[in-house]
């Protein structure tokens, strides 16, 4: 399951135990639809329900990153201090079993768009822009494990036999089973930049055909 990145942002597990609440999805409607601060009164009046109770749902929402809170509204102060407000936090939420990763995906071919080179088609541009993305993912995770960056990347690796590993999932299907030789030859381009400078030297991304997996195998040793 993922939530979409390289980016941080909500646990969409946590998140949606949290939303398991009724009272809770109600709250995060009603502060989404706002646009504006909300304040506990404001909010546990829309909802029906006590100030004492609608503060601690959205103090919930706020701790699965759903919401933020701030002290600084407009209402009646209580002891002093200004009322703490509540706003939509700046992430989205998706989950997808198996994961999806079409955010990435999708900015990758908008950077490749968007920086594409003279003299550079299309194509050339996306493999060089998924390798450039894959080699900043790989610095910045320097020297940690491999099998643990591709989980949180949704590609559910898994031990095939002595030094082959098998990516069980493609985060990119179904769009790359459209174009495949573009989409797969992005995923390879990222895979490669990433294992390159990962700290990882001796583990190499192959093209290799699935027909319920990625169209990647990473050998390690050879």
């Amino acid at each position: 399951m993922t939530s979409g990145s390289e980016t941080s942002g909500p646990d969409p597990i946590a998140a949606l135990a949290v939303l398991g609440d009724e009272s809770r999805r109600q709250l995060l409607d009603f502060v989404r639809r706002a646009r504006r601060p909300v304040t506990r009164e404001e909010a546990s009046a829309a909802v029906g329900i006590s100030r004492k109770l609608a503060a601690f749902h959205l103090d919930k929402l706020v701790a699965s990153g759903l919401l933020e809170a701030r002290h600084g509204g407009a209402g009646p102060r209580r002891v002093g201090r200004a009322p703490k407000v509540y706003e939509p936090s700046p992430y989205s939420l998706s989950v997808s079993l198996p994961p999806r990763r079409h955010d990435l995906l999708a900015s990758l071919l908008t950077d490749a768009l968007t920086a594409q080179k003279p003299g550079e088609d299309a194509r050339e541009a996306s493999l060089r822009v998924a390798r450039e993305r894959g080699e900043a993912l790989g610095a910045g995770t320097r020297d940690d494990d491999v099998t643990s960056t591709l989980e949180s990347l949704g590609y559910e690796p898994a031990d095939a036999g002595p030094g082959r590993t098998v990516l069980h999932n493609c985060p990119f299907h179904p769009v790359a089973a459209q174009a495949p030789e573009l989409i797969c030859g992005m995923n390879h381009a990222f895979l490669c930049g990433y294992l390159a400078t990962s700290g990882h030297p001796e583990t190499t991304a192959v093209l290799t055909a699935h027909e319920a997996a990625c169209c990647v195998e990473l050998h390690t040793g050879e």
